[in-house]
């Protein structure tokens, strides 16, 4: 349901298949397996050399070991590719028993108060209404979902478009508007890959977890390293799983 705005349009529009467009905005939860790490750089074109190397010696200490090899590890740069919906078709039903209230006033009641209130105005016949089997504040919006227990009843309350509604010794002008329900019919993907993000594999089990987070981004934003500038960084360590979510890049 979407709240009432008013809006001015200019110009004309010239392809009709460019109309009745629903935008998405992916959130793209990705499984991190232990003993990896996903670095998201500032630069695309940094993640793009350290994909390209695939494989990275990182210094685990910064003292002078007697075994020096003990003290390095070799990591292994990949891409990250993740699914993103290219096309989505939603089928809208307009509910039969269903109506949409909203410019609801502002009252210093709570809202169980002003549902009871709004239940017993629309159960009156007189007022053009039914019984009411639910009604629901929507998150958010301000805005009332009222069911009736038989058709019939809100098909003529949404032709009417206002009314009139008495709560407590004030009458205020509420817009009527029909309920939509939606499903999905149909939802397409395309890969896609990340440019700013690598994956890092086989890192051993040899430091605490922020230990290991703090080596990994200084070793990967030296330009000595072909790194750069680190936006973001996680790691999840041996024996643990992790979920990271990627969202659009603004």
């Amino acid at each position: 349901a979407l709240p009432e705005k008013k809006m001015v349009f200019k110009g004309l529009v010239a392809n009709k298949e460019d109309t009745n467009k629903l935008m998405l905005t992916p959130l793209v939860h990705y499984p991190l397996l232990g003993g990896s790490a996903l670095i998201t750089f500032e630069k695309a074109e940094v993640a793009q050399r350290i994909i390209e190397a695939k494989e990275h010696v990182v210094e685990l200490s910064y003292g002078e070991p007697e075994d020096l090899d003990q003290c390095r590890a070799r990591v292994q740069a990949s891409p990250v590719d993740i699914l993103l919906p290219s096309a989505l078709e939603i089928r809208l039903v307009q509910s039969s028993r269903t109506i949409l209230l909203s410019d609801l006033p502002s009252l210093s009641i709570p809202e169980e108060a002003l549902l009871d209130k709004l239940e017993l105005f629309f159960s009156k016949v007189k007022n053009g209404g039914g019984e009411v089997e639910r009604s629901e504040f929507l998150d958010d919006t301000g805005q009332v979902v009222l069911t009736f227990v038989q058709d019939g009843v809100a098909e003529p309350l949404i032709a009417r478009g206002h009314i009139e509604v008495l709560i407590g010794k004030g009458r205020y002008k509420l817009k009527v508007s029909p309920c939509m329900s939606g499903d999905i019919a149909d939802l397409q993907f395309q890969p896609s890959r990340c440019p700013r993000t690598v994956l890092l594999s086989g890192i051993p089990d040899v430091l605490g977890e922020e230990p290991m987070k703090d080596t990994l981004e200084i070793h990967f934003q030296k330009a000595s390293n072909n790194g750069g500038e680190v936006d973001a960084i996680a790691y999840v360590p041996e024996g643990q799983r992790g979920v990271a979510v990627f969202m659009e890049d603004t």
